[in-house]
């Protein structure tokens, strides 16, 4: 459906300096197994460290890639489908891989920012001069509004936006983290979940949200966008920053304006090598070097050309004319944590059930 955007910078610039290449090359294939958005991201980075792979050891590397609702990627995953890697949409999908056995436990402290080389946050994507004047959470539930998003049951993104609108609408504590000393103090902050959990307002908001201005739960964050930009269903469009900046790319910027609310979460999707499967076809050491080759600065340029949010606060810096800073709290300051938020709002017969009443 989209068409990459074309990023400049020569991803490939890890190979300077680095060992001659054998006589005979390897032929090798990774599947990394991702959630919904994030196909023109990894066109770019597989290609970047293909290329970087190549001129270290002479090998060829290609790849595969599956994309969908992360929450139905984690299950294809548990299922059987042999990933190498999987970048999935928030940390509870690979916990579920991890407890499976299939990823071995501390897969969050192999690599740095709780294993997830980028963020992302939730924001409005509305029609070219926001006639409905959405502007914040709040008027999501106005007369006359219909939001369009993926469910929270089957995409990490519509878990991110769930989440999103009950920390905003119980008024989490938020942090600058475009800032080093905005992230420290969110790393030192406590656990506030026990009161944003307890939030009546917040779940009062949702449940009138999804039952009365929610006409289409799309499974994916990437549906959602075509069901909104392309169909023309709703008025505002709650989703990944990425899919906002590319529906303008592909169908127009004169047709769509982006809208930042008042707070917002910050997605932290993670990465991980499948344990269980490199080991059985010998791609540790490739998955492990493309893992961590996503943390090098060509990748950290990538991702903010392509409108994530770079780990590395200079790169963040340098993109920030599309990545404003809005205050965030975080899945572990306003939530306690992927366990407790799966747990208590999206398992079946959990919250989201209990709120949730389809029209039938």
């Amino acid at each position: 459906m989209f068409t990459r955007r074309h990023v400049v910078g020569g991803l490939g610039a890890l190979a300077a300096g680095l060992a001659a290449r054998p006589a005979l090359a390897k032929d090798i294939k990774l599947l990394n197994v991702s959630y919904d958005p994030t196909r023109e991201l990894y066109t770019v980075l597989n290609d970047g460290f293909a290329e970087a792979w190549k001129q270290k050891t002479g090998d060829n590397v290609g790849f595969e890639m599956s994309h969908g609702g992360s929450g139905k990627q984690a299950r294809s995953v548990l299922d059987g489908l042999k990933a190498d890697v999987v970048t999935l949409a928030l940390g509870w999908d690979v916990t579920a891989i991890e407890q499976a056995g299939l990823i071995k436990p501390g897969w969050q402290t192999r690599l740095p920012d709780n294993a997830s080389p980028y963020t992302s946050t939730v924001a409005f994507l509305v029609r070219k001069g926001n006639p409905k004047a959405i502007k914040d959470w709040s008027d999501l539930v106005r007369p006359g509004v219909e939001a369009i998003t993926a469910s929270p049951k089957t995409g990490g993104g519509g878990r991110w936006v769930f989440l999103g609108i009950w920390g905003g609408i119980a008024k989490a504590p938020t942090f600058d983290l475009a800032t080093a000393e905005g992230v420290a103090a969110a790393k030192q902050a406590g656990d506030g979940s026990a009161s944003v959990y307890a939030n009546a307002a917040a779940k009062d908001f949702l449940t009138t949200l999804y039952n009365k201005h929610v006409p289409v739960l799309d499974t994916g964050a990437r549906g959602a966008t075509v069901s909104f930009a392309q169909k023309g269903i709703g008025d505002v469009l709650l989703n990944w920053e990425n899919e906002l900046y590319l529906a303008r790319e592909e169908f127009g910027a004169d047709k769509f304006d982006i809208v930042y609310p008042s707070t917002s979460i910050l997605g932290e999707p993670p990465v991980a090598v499948v344990d269980a499967v490199v080991d059985q076809k010998g791609t540790r050491a490739v998955a492990e070097a493309y893992l961590q080759y996503l943390y090098t600065p060509e990748a950290q340029d990538a991702i903010g050309q392509l409108h994530y949010r770079p780990r590395d606060i200079a790169a963040l810096k340098k993109y920030s004319a599309s990545l404003p800073t809005v205050p965030m709290f975080t899945i572990d300051t306003a939530f306690g944590g992927w366990p407790k938020a799966q747990a208590t709002f999206f398992k079946d017969g959990a919250l989201f059930d209990a709120l949730y009443k389809p029209a039938q």
